[in-house]
């Protein structure tokens, strides 16, 4: 059973960094890989990056690449999204989100491959 709960977002100046975390109630997320998306208004629900336990593998947007890491404690059921170089556009509703057991190989960033969701956390980046 998983129950994601995200925190760390908040206001912060174009150039600057924030840290988000995503917990799932103290427990590991077993084979389930992990994945960030955001939600911005007025747009569509898109993929940021995400994480596989199983050969580590991480995947990014390329929106992000370089600027953000994605990394995690798969014992302590905790995923981070550590953002740097934020810009306006980066202001969004910021999702945690838990793949399906049977994943392999590199995470998806399809959202429909994410059954269970977290309420989000806002990040607002201001110029």
């Amino acid at each position: 059973q998983v129950r994601l709960v995200e925190s760390g977002g908040g206001l912060v100046q174009a150039g600057g960094s924030l840290r988000l975390s995503c917990r799932n109630s103290g427990r590991t997320f077993g084979t389930r890989p992990v994945a960030w998306f955001r939600l911005a208004p007025g747009t569509e629900r898109e993929f940021v990056a995400a994480k596989s336990w199983g050969g580590g593998f991480i995947r990014y947007a390329d929106s992000v690449k370089g600027r953000f890491t994605i990394s995690g404690v798969n014992a302590e059921g905790t995923v981070y999204l550590q953002m740097s170089s934020l810009k306006p556009e980066d202001t969004a509703l910021y999702l945690c989100a838990a793949g399906r057991t049977s994943s392999q190989g590199s995470p998806s960033p399809n959202q429909d491959d994410y059954p269970d969701w977290g309420q989000g956390t806002q990040v607002t980046v201001s110029s």
